[in-house]
């Protein structure tokens, strides 16, 4: 389907890696798909010393590598860059949005200003574009992070807030844009047979993990100051866990959706500081081997100060305090320098009250939901069968739902959705200022506390992070999937 109307997609930090990586590949692919309207235009912005020419040599030497796996078609590809424009920018310097605004004058429809930049030029960038008049009949769309805490969050927001309506504004996880997270929505929604399952009777315990095997990279410095609380749990993994547990929404429209996940963020159980011990733990990475190569520790990565307390590896225990998930635990974890690279989701439901059938069908996680994020999209039920031959074996069996395999369109990547849904004006697949608000509300007693105590556990790169993370599960009678199989 194609976009709705024209439109004019001006990228801040257009010569950036996420430009390169994942926001000019997006748009490529729409495009080629015709999902994009044939007058629209994509004006990259930077403070480099380029012309049009040189800007789309920049392009075909960085963008191609992260076009998916299907590659490029050229064709496609020359009607693509056909549409981007350059304009050199100083952020400091007011003429140079007058040029912007110059150089937009001709493009009709709505304007997109995405900022892939820093968090610290948010607010600069929304003050000029206003001063020449560029905030009206636009969109907004801001990366994470969005402030290092609350306050700092609710400063940017309230700068950015009085520029652009909150309908102007698209805070962006990308998390939300995956395939599987909106098939979760279909499938609780759209069937009868797991919405009644839903629910603190039936479930035993749900986990949500994001693994990394990479490292901090070249981002030590900004890593260092910013830590996997900060960086994954207050945005991507309380976002799942707000999907994962919402009630169901009245539509499918933006604020209905919305609605329900900051229901479920509100009621997050506060934790207490002399409990966090018990239901949070943090680790950083120690020297080790990833898949037969030796790795470095966290503290000798370049930009990482030596004797830094920066975590790079959280496992919390969760509670929603509401009539659907009371005594239900959540545990979330995420990490960098892992034994894999996956995001999954598992809700394990309750073991049978009584078996005939021996011993196995009352065993905890008989009876399991996985719905895996990356590295391959699929969903999958487990459940108990016979084994074949003599006597009332049980063994564990699983249905597949496999994207790939299944349906035989190609797949939609998180970003091309969500660039699709800023274009058409669509609000539900991101962040609104008041679910944000909730998230760092309750974040900020672990990182106050943490901030305050001493370092985080050590653990071997290329493990799944502190025996401590496996011991807070195993207080609850279960343990992270990968420990089971």
């Amino acid at each position: 389907m194609q976009t709705d109307s024209s439109f004019t997609f001006v990228l801040f930090g257009g010569t950036g890696d996420l430009s390169m990586r994942k926001i000019l590949p997006a748009l490529y692919e729409a495009h080629r798909a015709g999902m994009l309207a044939a007058s629209g235009k994509i004006v990259a912005v930077a403070r480099h010393e380029e012309d049009r020419a040189g800007y789309l040599q920049w392009v075909n030497e960085h963008v191609k590598a992260h076009v998916a796996k299907s590659g490029i078609d050229e064709n496609a590809w020359a009607s693509f860059v056909d549409r981007i424009e350059y304009v050199k920018l100083d952020l400091g310097k007011a003429e140079d949005f007058v040029k912007l605004r110059d150089a937009l004058q001709d493009h009709a429809g709505t304007r997109v200003f995405y900022l892939a930049t820093g968090p610290s030029l948010f607010v600069p960038i929304c003050h000029a574009l206003a001063s020449v008049g560029l905030n009206e009949n636009a969109r907004i769309v801001l990366e994470k992070p969005l402030g290092y805490d609350l306050r700092s969050s609710n400063a940017i927001n309230d700068a950015v807030g009085e520029i652009f309506a909150e309908e102007q504004i698209y805070r962006i996880d990308h998390y939300l844009g995956k395939e599987p997270v909106q098939n979760l929505l279909a499938l609780r929604f759209g069937n009868a047979l797991f919405e009644p399952l839903w629910r603190r009777e039936w479930v035993e315990s749900i986990q949500i993990t994001i693994a990394e095997e990479l490292g901090v990279e070249a981002r030590g410095d900004f890593y260092d100051n910013t830590g996997a609380l900060r960086d994954m749990v207050q945005n991507h993994l309380l976002q799942l866990l707000s999907i994962v547990a919402m009630e169901p929404p009245h539509s499918m429209d933006s604020d209905s959706v919305r609605d329900e996940k900051l229901r479920v963020l509100r009621a997050l159980k506060p934790i207490d500081p002399r409990d966090i011990s018990k239901v949070a733990v943090r680790g950083q990475y120690h020297a080790g081997v990833i898949r037969g190569t030796s790795v470095p520790a966290y503290a000798t990565e370049s930009g990482v100060k030596t004797d830094s307390a920066t975590e790079t590896f959280v496992a919390l225990k969760v509670e929603i305090e509401n009539w659907r998930w009371a005594g239900v635990p959540f545990f979330l974890r995420t990490g960098k320098r892992l034994a894999d690279r996956v995001a999954e989701i598992v809700v394990n439901f309750r073991a049978v009250p009584h078996s005939a059938l021996g011993a196995s069908a009352l065993r905890a996680g008989a009876n399991r939901l996985v719905i895996r994020l990356q590295p391959n999209e699929t969903i999958r039920l487990y459940c108990l069968a016979k084994k074949p031959g003599e006597g009332m074996n049980l063994s564990s069996v699983h249905l597949d739902l496999a994207f790939d395999q299944f349906f035989k369109e190609g797949q939609m990547e998180a970003y091309q959705r969500l660039l699709l849904d800023v274009i058409n004006g669509r609000l539900a697949l991101f962040v609104r200022r008041d679910e944000q608000e909730a998230a760092w509300k309750w974040v900020e007693p672990i990182l106050n506390e943490w901030a305050a105590s001493g370092k985080p556990k050590p653990y071997a790169a290329g493990t799944w992070g502190p025996a401590a993370a496996s011991a807070m599960l195993a207080q609850h009678g279960t343990c992270w999937l990968e420990e089971e199989n």
